[in-house]
């Protein structure tokens, strides 16, 4: 005999522990985009600053060819800045979504094991009656199974 308490019990946790894990993994997802915007928005920032040094020393020394020579520096400079924080970004970003991918696999597995408990609480539930002589008005479970005679596979959405 099921527990219908204990069985409804359970459905009402599943039901509670994904969304939240849908939440996190959206928290997550958006922090990432977050750090790596700013870090572009820092390289920009950057290659601006270079960019104004390097216009600054066009026109108050007129050594152009320094000034030319300097300016490749400093955005060759802030590229390299600009890469690195991407890189630090996309690293941190990585960590974090393979630690949600794992807490996501933990809960899935954890509703993949109720569901399957549940599934094997109704075929034992479905003996027992089938042992006892179950009464017919009562649903024949000829409906859940396929042509082979075999269990059908629960339907799940």
């Amino acid at each position: 005999m099921v527990d219908q308490n204990a069985a409804l019990g359970l459905i009402d946790e599943l039901r509670v522990a994904v969304p939240e894990e849908v939440r996190a993994a959206k928290r997550i997802n958006s922090e990432g985009e977050r750090i790596i915007e700013k870090a572009q928005e820092e390289a920009e920032r950057v290659v601006a600053r270079a960019q104004e040094q390097a216009a600054f020393l066009i026109d108050e020394r007129g050594l152009t060819q320094a000034a030319d020579a300097e300016s490749r520096r400093i955005i060759a400079e802030a590229h390299e800045d600009a890469d690195r924080i991407r890189a630090g970004a996309d690293e941190y970003a990585v960590s974090v979504l393979e630690g949600l991918e794992g807490d996501v696999s933990k809960t899935l597995d954890s509703i993949q094991n109720g569901i399957g408990m549940l599934d094997e609480r109704r075929r034992a539930l479905s003996r027992q009656e089938g042992e006892s002589g179950g009464d017919p008005r009562d649903g024949d479970d000829a409906d859940d199974r396929d042509e082979g005679g075999e269990d059908a596979a629960p339907i799940r959405s």
